[in-house]
């Protein structure tokens, strides 16, 4: 990959999570200019969603930590929480790919995905280590924790201005 189609995969990624946190639908915006030719398919599309969300989310985690190294169960769900609040329209899709995939191999790619993300959230919270084989259920009780207090925010029409810090937050993520 050029560096021109990465940067122009970067930008089209960032419509594409603008355009789905308005939307809350649940699909993916495949209907986007340049979705296509960024992204081959669905399933990379998703794969790249997925990925954005993992980070956010394992940034998020450090971030509570930081604030309270103490309670790594309460940090890891208001992590989750306060990651769903920033990227709900990744959230829906996710989760609608997750509930309806489109094929077979999506839906190998989400289960494997949901069992990763579970695990994670589960050693972060300090639950279970990488290797234990229970780790991915109770990561599962820690998201339901996480959204069982979880409303999505009302979609913005009007963008705030852009801090300083989201600017340089935009760029380094470039």
């Amino acid at each position: 990959m050029t560096w021109n189609s990465y940067r122009h995969r970067g930008e089209t990624l960032r419509r594409v999570i603008a355009s789905a946190d308005l939307r809350r639908d649940g699909r993916l915006p495949m209907d986007l200019e340049g979705v296509s030719e960024a992204f081959g398919s669905e399933l990379d599309l998703l794969g790249a969603l997925q990925l954005r969300w993992h980070t956010r989310l394992a940034g998020r985690i450090e971030r509570e930590l930081v604030e309270d190294p103490m309670d790594l169960e309460r940090a890891v769900i208001a992590a989750w929480r306060a990651t769903a609040d920033e990227l709900p329209g990744v959230r829906a899709i996710v989760d609608q790919h997750r509930e309806h995939p489109l094929d077979d191999e999506m839906a190998a790619a989400m289960t494997r995905a949901e069992v990763k993300e579970r695990a994670f959230l589960a050693v972060m919270a300090g639950r279970a280590s990488a290797s234990d084989a229970g780790a991915a259920r109770v990561g599962a009780r820690l998201e339901a924790a996480a959204r069982a207090d979880w409303h999505p925010q009302p979609v913005r029409l009007q963008p705030e201005r852009p801090t300083l810090l989201h600017r340089l937050r935009a760029a380094l993520a470039a």
